[in-house]
């Protein structure tokens, strides 16, 4: 059995050692700076790009997002949506084109600085295994007791919190799992919220929620792109109504692009897109009766630690 365990070990060092001589892909350039941002302001200039060269998944796409506007992108999968998040968080560089927030080019400046200016609530919220408290905080390490509160009060989560038995010394388990899919949400939004970024990125944040969830949701996600320059990807195109702008992607191309009223008037793709969803909800039924309550397992939980 030893024999085995530190065979295993050796093993396992082998391939710490081989993940630490990967080099990083994407660099900052010698003397780089830290981007300023003042009001936020997203452009996308002839955007071009791909993961491999065989398959594009940007095609030439270009649009500027207003400071503190919410823009909205849909499409099939595969459409390139989430793409532009990476390509914004700069996990990747674009293959050609520009990407400007505020006039700079984010290939010139620190990523650090870059993505301390971006918050993001994504679909599957990562949560560790520790106290609510830690995890909020994880969006603002420095923040103290009373910040963390008030971002969870504003992302209506506070009082849910105090109702449990160990309140926000609660542990939520591994990757959250004594949290219910709404309470994970709201924990990515209060992080969001303490880290008060001047950019909110929301990709597909509500998608894995039952409706009236998602509807409980909203208001908490209204309250952080509040003067906030804010890309919304969705697949439920009811949540991405109110809208400044919305784009249509399609295979990597921008084919639409409006308000939600404007782009029904053109009865195209994304028209085609909004009736399909309402059949599919009308042949479900009311979602009223179909809709689970949002309530979490640690308050049946007394031994929740």
């Amino acid at each position: 059995m030893y024999y085995r365990m530190i065979q295993q070990s050796f093993i396992d060092m082998e391939n710490m050692f081989e993940l630490l001589d990967e080099s990083q892909e994407i660099r900052d350039i010698p003397d780089a700076k830290n981007i300023a941002v003042t009001n936020g302001k997203i452009e996308f200039r002839n955007v071009n790009f791909h993961y491999e060269e065989s398959k594009k998944i940007l095609k030439d796409v270009s649009f500027v997002v207003p400071a503190g506007q919410t823009f909205a992108l849909v499409g099939h999968s595969g459409s390139g949506k989430s793409t532009i998040i990476r390509l914004l968080f700069r996990f990747y560089d674009v293959v050609s084109g520009r990407i400007l927030i505020d006039g700079q080019d984010i290939s010139l400046v620190k990523q650090e600085s870059l993505r301390q200016q971006i918050g993001v609530v994504p679909q599957d919220t990562v949560l560790f295994n520790a106290d609510i408290r830690y995890n909020i905080r994880y969006g603002n390490v420095d923040a103290d007791v009373k910040q963390v509160e008030e971002a969870a009060d504003n992302a209506d989560i506070h009082e849910r919190i105090l109702s449990f038995p160990d309140g926000y010394n609660t542990v939520v388990g591994e990757r959250g799992l004594k949290l219910s899919g709404g309470e994970k949400q709201r924990v990515a939004i209060a992080r969001t919220i303490l880290k008060n970024p001047q950019i909110v990125l929301l990709d597909e944040a509500t998608s894995a929620l039952d409706t009236k969830t998602e509807r409980n949701i909203q208001t908490s996600l209204e309250r952080v792109c509040e003067n906030r320059t804010t890309i919304i990807v969705a697949h439920r195109l009811s949540t991405i109504i109110h809208a400044h702008q919305i784009l249509v992607m399609k295979e990597g191309v921008i084919v639409e692009r409006g308000t939600h009223d404007q782009l029904l008037q053109v009865n195209g793709f994304y028209a085609d897109m909004w009736h399909q969803q309402l059949t599919k909800k009308e042949e479900a039924g009311n979602d009223k009766h179909n809709g689970t309550e949002d309530a979490g397992s640690i308050n049946n939980d007394a031994d929740a630690s």
